[in-house]
């Protein structure tokens, strides 16, 4: 992915818990204290399916006993994430997230508008420099990249490429697994199938993205439903375009009821990064503090990876023989990921604009 380092922060010996003050690497006994008193950490948008979080939050509360996690609409996007740190500015209650995992655009728009306060892990270094705000604002998780996954019971010719999707064999099959308009997820697939069509990342291959589904959707292939195991299994939307730590995790969900194929297409293979973040607002600032150290430790990373998202500490990890060798073979080969690509943030952004303003306009299908 990208190189790391594999030097260690020493953890600071003063504790700085004021709720916005900036903290390279408190001492944990005392951050777990401070955490302890608070009592809750309030998480959005982790369902637990979605890169093994359903273990991390398990793990988390068995580590940590003493605080409850609060979980907020499993569902919802980077964008709804954004817009539940505003409209709970000031609210102390159980309705504003303390911590954030959105896609790696959304990073530096939420810095950028006073939404998230700084804090360092004390893993802080392992996390490859592209993928983190200098000052701790924000800083990459995992990555993965978008697949199809496919319902073997009811497509019969498995589609391995972007152009086989608008063939008159996938009629009402094909669905995104979110909503282009708010979704991260959804728009990277645009951007991923813009690319499969020659456009370069960016605006340019967003266009070209969704001159695509307009054409699919044209065709009759494309559902404006957001796709999930259970609209595969049913038959509502056979085949899913979504990231491919997603895919696998939900393949095992149904096990083989019905049989499922996780296909990484052979262009436009798009690599995706999330970054985590903690609210400026945050009601409980250490429990989100603490909540960090523990998924940025080498646990947490280990569940991400069992999970089948490559997390940030990736090589850092591998280097030091940190990796169980059973959770690097339950993944897709690695050929499968030696041509992904890894879009800039000014590329995410350009295609972000206009995907999210286009959409309507140019494919006019109302995914929900």
């Amino acid at each position: 992915m990208i190189t790391m380092t594999t030097r260690c922060i020493a953890l600071a010996t003063t504790a700085v818990l004021a709720t916005n003050s900036f903290a390279a690497a408190q001492d944990l006994s005392a951050l777990e204290a401070a955490a302890m008193e608070e009592g809750m950490l309030t998480t959005i948008a982790l369902p637990h399916s979605w890169c093994g979080y359903g273990d991390l939050i398990a793990g988390f509360k068995a580590k940590y006993p003493g605080i409850t996690v609060n979980e907020l609409n499993p569902d919802a996007g980077s964008a709804d994430e954004l817009e539940a740190v505003r409209a709970n500015k000031g609210n102390t209650g159980p309705q504003a997230p303390d911590v954030l995992d959105v896609g790696l655009s959304f990073g530096p728009q939420a810095k950028e508008e006073g939404l998230l306060q700084p804090y360092k892990v004390s893993t802080w270094d392992e996390i490859p420099d592209t993928i983190k705000d200098p000052d701790g604002y924000w800083y990459g998780d995992y990555y993965g990249v978008i697949s199809f996954l496919v319902n073997e019971d009811l497509v019969t010719e498995i589609p391995t490429d972007w152009d086989d999707l608008l063939k008159s064999d996938y009629a009402g099959q094909v669905a995104l697994a979110g909503d282009p308009r708010a979704s991260n997820q959804a728009i990277l697939s645009v951007l991923a199938a813009g690319m499969a069509a020659g456009g370069e990342a960016g605006s340019d291959a967003a266009q070209q993205g969704l001159d695509y589904f307009q054409e699919m959707n044209a065709e009759g292939n494309f559902v404006p439903v957001i796709g999930k195991a259970g609209t595969l299994a049913q038959g509502a939307t056979p085949i899913v375009i979504t990231w491919d730590y997603n895919a696998l995790a939900w393949g095992d969900t149904l096990a083989g009821n019905p049989p499922t194929k996780v296909v990484v297409p052979e262009s436009g293979v798009l690599a995706g990064v999330y970054v985590q973040a903690i609210s400026a607002h945050a009601p409980h600032p250490n429990a989100a503090k603490l909540w960090m150290e523990y998924i940025y430790s080498d646990e947490g990373q280990n569940l991400w990876l069992k999970g089948y998202c490559h997390p940030a500490r990736f090589n850092a990890m591998s280097e030091a023989g940190k990796i169980p060798a059973e959770l690097l073979e339950a993944l897709p080969p690695a050929e499968s990921y030696a041509k992904a690509y890894f879009p800039t943030l000014e590329e995410q952004a350009a295609n972000n604009d206009t995907v999210t303003s286009g959409w309507d306009a140019v494919v006019g299908a109302n995914v929900q």
